[in-house]
């Protein structure tokens, strides 16, 4: 099993992906491609040990910048790194996607040489969110600003058949974010989107607002990627904030409460662990023929590493082909009633 990774893509790229690249073929039994600049790669190789057995480099002469639109990567960076990993999988010369750079751009360019699933009219990322209860699966994202009714309803069917196949949650409990728990509450797409997840054979609990997503009470939450984006920003600042202010009070604090942040260390590095994105490592982008693993931005090489531990497990559990044959069976039922 090959996954090809994005190399130049991320604050710390090449040498924190490099670094979670060699972790990963090590201790995961999967072979990486490294894709970008031979020299860059080379030379931040060699401060991590590179070369090493199941790496190889795959040399890709462009990168795909941070602010770079996604219509001007597909025509202007063909031969990006970006480009070239998409390539690889396309080919069956790898199996799976992971990049740390511009996610519009790894969406494009994985829906350019991939295509969607038929049946899925809009791929979604799945976003693993922390809660009370572990983590839900929150799809979308941030891959379409705007859904349709029908994209709500493909959102929860492949977030559902993830949680359960590869998380292992039984009979997941499906959601919708929204303002309030009646069903009349929210937009029209909102309204209709309900009507078609409680006519689904999906376990739907109904609506959820904003404040229930941290308690647990889903295993799939479905929004629009403009809704979903501003929740996870809004979540990661807000979770750094309270870590500074913890620290702030502490320091403010007298020698009683400095003794009492000290002995409670672990269980604040523990919550601090559970907020992190480096624990998660990546989102999947669902309803593609080939998994793409989406990472943060300033990955560094533990998130790396199990970005790749995740595009792993979306292979070894046929996460695309199992998608496909609900949606087929969805159709085809669908069709039976008409």
């Amino acid at each position: 099993m090959k996954i090809a990774v994005d190399a130049m893509g991320g604050d710390w790229a090449p040498q924190e992906i490099i670094k979670g690249a060699i972790q990963a073929a090590s201790a995961l039994d999967v072979n990486i491609a490294l894709v970008g600049n031979p020299e860059e790669i080379s030379a931040a190789g060699k401060e991590v040990g590179l070369p090493v057995p199941g790496v190889e480099v795959v040399p890709a002469r462009q990168k795909v910048e941070m602010g770079d639109q996604p219509a001007y990567a597909l025509r202007h960076k063909k031969e990006s790194s970006l480009a070239v990993a998409a390539s690889l999988v396309r080919s069956g010369d790898a199996g799976a996607l992971v990049s740390a750079g511009n996610t519009g751009a790894a969406m494009a360019f994985s829906l350019r040489n991939f295509g969607r699933l038929p049946g899925v009219d809009r791929p979604g990322i799945a976003i693993p969110f922390p809660t009370t209860e572990g983590f839900c699966i929150f799809i979308d994202g941030g891959a379409n600003l705007e859904a349709k009714p029908r994209y709500l309803l493909q959102f929860a069917q492949m977030g559902s058949l993830y949680a359960q196949h590869v998380l292992g949650r039984e009979a997941p409990k499906v959601a919708l974010l929204n303002v309030g728990l009646e069903a009349e509450k929210g937009t029209s797409v909102l309204q209709e989107g309900y009507k078609l997840l409680a006519a689904s054979q999906l376990n739907f609990t109904g609506n959820i607002e904003g404040r229930d997503l941290p308690f647990g009470v889903a295993d799939v939450v479905v929004t629009d990627g403009f809704s979903g984006n501003l929740i996870l920003k809004f979540a990661e600042g807000f979770g750094a904030a309270l870590m500074d202010m913890l620290k702030s009070e502490v320091k403010e604090g007298g020698l009683g409460v400095r003794l009492g942040a000290y002995l409670a260390g672990p269980v604040f590095r523990g919550l601090k662990a559970r907020m992190s994105y480096e624990e998660y490592g990546g989102a999947l982008l669902l309803g593609l023929k080939h998994p793409t693993v989406i990472c943060h931005g300033s990955s560094n090489a533990k998130a790396i590493f199990n970005a790749i531990r995740v595009a792993k497990g979306s292979l070894i559990q046929d996460v695309a082909g199992r998608i496909s044959m609900l949606l087929q069976k969805e159709l085809q039922e669908s069709s039976e009633k008409q």
